[in-house]
């Protein structure tokens, strides 16, 4: 395999590392800093896409889904955000159990979703109750759509409004209905960082305690990563280690997502912390180097055409990832920075996936295969 890099790697100096990987040795904090710095894109993502064939051929996977934000309200305020409301904003709502149960019904018959992302805002008047009525209700009118939902950092507001433990609240939910957690509100797992772009939000270690309860109770979730805020090489590299880490102890996450921060409309870019995303490029090598560093580890790579748009999404896939997300039909959060059109049918997907020599297919919440396309 070390022959897909003699022709264009002959003077790189991570041609060793990159020829390590193919051969399945384990990289060091020294070698990830390299492959991150490295200007050597090219290389990476041969070295990445090798992987990602191995694994999953020339099939890229999606879902139909969309994402329910659920409330806008929010009281941790984090400076990269240009979604939420303070209690008492003009702006500010909070979906009823009416509501919500009529857009997934409108949802399925439109577009055949199998998958619910609900998330939203640190509403501190919402107890546990309002979460578990929804959750029992969508099971009980539409029992074969999945709930992958409330991240982290919501399930400790959660707690906090209740008084009761993150663990007690995981498992309440998980007997309403939840059926998985996404990776939002780690951002980038080095406390430093966050008291400078959230500081109100939950800690590096709290996401970490959170996500081990939630697999110690069968809940698996995906993990994340906002890269392009204020951090350094060696953040996300500490970042990648903590969520290596939790991986090997609980094989809990089933998917990683990387995807850079849209300053439009933050009061991070009214600071002048982050004026400009980090674009295209950054974006390949972070799917590159994520596929290389969770290679056996967790098996799914999303390619984040959110916030990079459809084209670089399609990069991605030849830069090791493997699943192009879900349709997203509704999101407000990305929109809210006014950067881009965040939703795509499934057509679209398809297409854009067929464009480039893959095999479309659609997946379940769980990464499963439903159909090929």
């Amino acid at each position: 395999m070390q022959n897909i890099l003699s022709s264009i790697t002959t003077d790189s100096e991570i041609r060793d590392i990159l020829n390590d990987v193919l051969e399945g040795k384990t990289l060091n904090f020294k070698d990830y800093k390299k492959l991150l710095i490295s200007d050597d894109i090219y290389a990476i993502g041969l070295v990445s896409n090798k992987l990602r064939q191995n694994l999953f051929d020339t099939t890229a996977s999606f879902i139909n889904n969309i994402i329910l934000n659920y409330t806008n309200v929010c009281i941790t305020y984090c400076k990269f955000c240009a979604f939420y409301r303070p209690p008492g904003h003009i702006e500010s709502y909070t979906r009823s159990k009416e509501e919500i149960l009529e857009r997934i019904s409108i949802s399925k018959q439109m577009f055949g979703i199998t998958q619910i992302l609900f998330q939203g805002g640190h509403n501190p008047t919402l107890s546990i109750e309002y979460y578990e009525e929804i959750f029992k209700e969508i099971k009980k009118s539409f029992p074969l759509i999945s709930i992958h939902g409330l991240s982290a950092s919501e399930i400790d507001m959660i707690s906090k409004v209740e008084r009761s433990s993150t663990k007690e609240v995981l498992a309440r939910l998980k007997m309403a209905g939840l059926d998985s957690l996404p990776g939002a509100g780690a951002e980038i797992l080095v406390d430093e960082v966050k008291s400078k772009i959230s500081p109100l939000k939950i800690k590096s270690n709290d996401w970490i305690r959170i996500m081990n309860e939630a697999h110690d109770l069968g809940i698996s979730s995906s993990a994340t990563m906002m890269y392009g805020s204020v951090e350094n090489d060696d953040d996300v590299i500490q970042h990648f280690m903590k969520i290596s880490e939790l991986q090997n102890k609980t094989n809990g996450f089933i998917a990683f997502i990387p995807w850079g921060f849209e300053p439009n409309n933050t009061q991070m870019q009214l600071e002048g912390l982050t004026r400009y995303s980090s674009g295209g490029l950054k974006l390949l090598k972070m799917i590159a180097i994520s596929r290389i560093i969770f290679n056996g580890s967790i098996p799914h790579i999303q390619s984040s055409w959110l916030t990079n748009g459809i084209g670089m999404a399609q990069l991605a896939l030849l830069f090791g990832a493997d699943d192009f997300g879900g349709t997203l039909i509704g999101e407000e959060v990305v929109s809210a920075t006014g950067a881009r059109s965040t939703e795509l049918t499934s057509t679209k997907i398809i297409e854009s996936i067929k464009q480039i020599g893959f095999k479309a297919a659609e997946r379940d919440n769980f990464y499963n295969i439903i159909r090929f396309f």
